[in-house]
């Protein structure tokens, strides 16, 4: 195991205009792999930033011993850069090539230093992330966003690093891509530390280390052990809660029934007093000896109900705040035998180029299948979803759609009107639904109060995401039919684990294009097609190891 580590000491960061990130966070990550899991906007990538050197923290300090590699979320490339320059040997590959030629100045003796397998290194490398048939001249803006990624992290591999950030490796890339990835992080031996709502991906690190409200924790093993201890961790805090509560209740319960047993001894004592005719000395005397043992009785009392609450504040401290989801949706029932759509030899034509190949696709839907749509980027899968839902005809072949409603969730969730109110959406979607129904049904997709009435522009993806579902899944008629492309790029944890329960209480069919297998396992597809090289077929889940 390496001893690179990342130490941060007391960090304290802050937005320019004031709004705090973190404060004295302090934390040490060490050899091996770690996953770094929070909600969105919790500060996961601003973190990486002030490990990598690009923030400079308001107080306290990040060290990290050992050569560092950083590949962020966003890769800061433009498109008229050739592979071998962003790979940063162009200048390495020059010399070589120039004393291949004959040129033996020293400069170039200088330029490529102990790097005389540089060429052959980065092949390997490139080889190793499925990018081994690129030319060193390719121009950026000839790849695809998959491919990009997987250039940015061979150039920090290529730095032989001892620490490695990687920010959301896995977004664009495909299944075969996202394999090699974890083929080659498999094999890390330095300090790793990543960010990734990748399920599969997380379930490859050795530890996992949750940021909560500016806190780091470290969880021992894997993804699924993680969510396996926070489980039972929640279901102790919950019953702490409750007990707690009780506590609190009784409590109460037992103040109020001391001052009313107080408030009974001293009108009884009254009147006793009176009708016994003592001199008012010893009245008073007694009169006071009773209220000193009512006021210590309610002091006593009102110290437990204090202790009590305060016992509650810390239990519901440690209750983790899952919004979670509880959907039935009976209207978007599909019968088992109805096909909603028959399509017979579709295709579509950029110019000279078919998309498909020469005899098109076919592609029939019945009842409520669900389907996951699998296959490279670059294949086509978009261009499917929009030819099922009309968005696209074919140029040849034709498509049969059933009477009834497809609904079409692209990548850019762009459905809903940014500027009026999620309520205001969903009225629009569902305009004969009465107020209070359709209220109900914001409240269950977690719009509650003043949040169903916050314009859609303003949310989070995660938020804007439910507020399209809530619409979609909410309108008149209800789909039977919902096509879905990528709908967990850019998710966290939490909102891909609610538009799971969505999903799973849709009674419609479904045609998803996602390359998540943990989501297409756990919203339980049914039916497997791989759309490659221009055909379309039937096929199996992946392995979800």
């Amino acid at each position: 195991m390496s001893d690179s580590f990342i130490v941060c000491s007391n960090l304290t960061f802050s937005w320019p205009d004031d709004t705090p990130v973190f404060q004295n966070l302090s934390c040490t990550i060490g050899g091996g792999r770690t996953g770094l899991v929070a909600p969105n906007g919790s500060g996961k990538s601003t973190l990486l930033k002030l490990i990598a050197g690009e923030y400079r923290p308001t107080a306290g300090s990040v060290s990290v011993q050992g050569v560092l590699g950083y590949l962020p979320q966003s890769l800061p490339l433009v498109g008229d850069l050739t592979v071998a320059e962003v790979l940063e040997i162009a200048p390495l590959l020059g010399a070589l090539h120039a004393i291949e030629s004959g040129d033996a100045s020293e400069e170039h003796f200088t330029t490529i230093g102990n790097d005389w397998d540089i060429e052959e290194r980065t092949r390997a490398q490139l080889d190793r992330l499925g990018l081994g048939d690129l030319a060193f001249e390719r121009r950026l803006d000839t790849l695809s966003g998959g491919q990009v990624v997987s250039l940015g992290l061979a150039a920090q591999l290529l730095k032989r690093p001892d620490v490695l950030l990687l920010d959301e490796p896995t977004n664009n890339l495909d299944l075969d891509a996202r394999h090699k990835l974890y083929d080659v992080l498999e094999q890390w031996n330095g300090c790793l530390l990543l960010v990734s709502h990748d399920r599969a991906l997380l379930d490859r690190m050795d530890r996992i280390a949750e940021l909560d409200r500016g806190e780091v924790r470290f969880y021992g093993g894997n993804f699924t052990e993680y969510e396996a201890a926070v489980r039972a961790a929640q279901e102790v805090a919950e019953k702490n809660v409750r007990n707690a509560e009780q506590e609190l209740k009784r409590e109460k319960r037992e103040l109020q029934e001391a001052r009313e047993r107080a408030a009974r001894r001293a009108s009884n004592a009254s009147r006793n007093l009176k009708n016994a005719g003592l001199p008012k000395i010893f009245a008073g005397t007694m009169k006071r000896d009773a209220q000193e043992s009512a006021g210590k009785s309610n002091e006593m009392h009102s110290s437990r109900v204090n202790d009590a609450k305060a016992r509650l504040d810390e239990a519901e401290r440690a209750l983790r705040n899952e919004q979670k989801l509880s959907l039935v949706l009976p209207g978007t029932t599909v019968p088992a035998g109805r096909t909603l759509l028959a399509g017979e030899r579709m295709q579509v034509r950029y110019g000279e180029r078919s998309q498909f190949a020469a005899d098109g696709v076919d592609l029939t839907i019945r009842g409520p299948e669900r389907i996951a749509l699998l296959g490279p980027n670059g294949a086509g899968k978009s261009t499917l979803l929009r030819l099922v839902n009309g968005d696209l005809e074919p140029e040849s072949g034709q498509v049969k759609r059933a009477a009834g409603r497809i609904a079409y969730l692209s990548q850019r969730l762009d459905l809903l009107d940014l500027d009026r109110t999620v309520a205001e959406n969903l009225a629009a979607f569902a305009p004969q639904a009465p107020d209070a129904q359709r209220m109900n049904l914001l409240a269950r997709f977690l719009f509650r109060g003043a949040r169903a009435h916050l314009p859609v522009g303003v949310l989070s993806g995660g938020e804007r995401l439910r507020a399209t579902l809530a619409c979609v899944l909410g309108a008149e008629p209800a789909p039977q039919l919902l096509l879905l492309d990528e709908p967990t790029n850019n998710l966290d944890l939490v909102s891909i684990g609610q538009l799971e329960s969505a999903l799973n209480a849709y009674e419609g069919a479904l045609l998803v294009v996602s390359h998540d297998e943990r989501f297409l396992a756990d919203i339980n597809v049914n039916r497997w097609l791989r759309l490659a090289e221009g055909r379309l077929s039937e096929t199996g889940p992946p392995d979800v190891d």
